[in-house]
């Protein structure tokens, strides 16, 4: 589909249920964290239109401001937030969009949503999608780099989609949620590119 996907080891949906991968304490810290930052920035003036997801203590910040005074501000907030391990700011400084920018985002995010549904390699339940200017965002925390890869590639094949960004987070062999490091592929001798020694 022309569209980049970025795998991104830095920084939700509070739906839990007994097949996700986060467990039921982990998502109840994340769904505080996030009623937590959603208040502070509906008692700060401006910052209406910041979406906030939160997942393995990863926070999103999507949506738009008008200055990039307020997207520090809200930065600023989320970090405030004690449990609040990483911030991701994705705000853009913009005049607002209106419902229709809204609702294609909310169609792309819903058809990602269903693709991710319907992949035999993905457990959709492990991935919150969160959708601004078609930039689809996902977070949440993968069973392997394959599924984590796997979702980023679903998405990126639905219409709409410019790019993907992944916040995902993986689970170590020691239960820990620790971020997605991809692999460096292999350094190359630069006699072996011009054919070895004597070419």
């Amino acid at each position: 589909s022309g569209c980049a996907t970025a795998i991104v080891g830095a920084a939700g949906a509070t739906a839990v249920t007994a097949t996700q991968e986060r467990s039921f304490g982990e998502a109840l810290d994340d769904a505080a964290v996030s009623n937590e930052i959603k208040s502070k920035l509906i008692s700060n003036g401006g910052l209406s239109e910041v979406d906030v997801e939160v997942a393995a203590g990863v926070v999103l910040l999507s949506g738009r401001v008008w200055t990039p005074e307020l997207r520090l501000k809200a930065a600023s907030l989320a970090w405030s937030v004690r449990r609040a391990d990483d911030v991701a700011n994705e705000i853009r400084v913009e005049a607002p969009g209106g419902f229709f920018a809204n609702a294609s985002d909310e169609l792309i995010s819903t058809r990602v949503r269903a693709r991710l549904l319907g992949s035999s390699s993905v457990q959709a339940n492990n991935f919150n999608v969160e959708t601004y200017g078609g930039t689809v965002y996902l977070l949440g925390v993968a069973r392997s780099a394959q599924e984590l890869e796997q979702a980023a590639e679903e998405a990126s094949k639905v219409g709409g989609v410019n790019q993907v960004v992944s916040y995902v987070r993986l689970r170590n062999e020691r239960g820990e949620i620790v971020p997605y490091t991809p692999a460096q592929p292999a350094a190359v001798d630069a006699g072996e590119l011009l054919g070895g020694p004597g070419s």
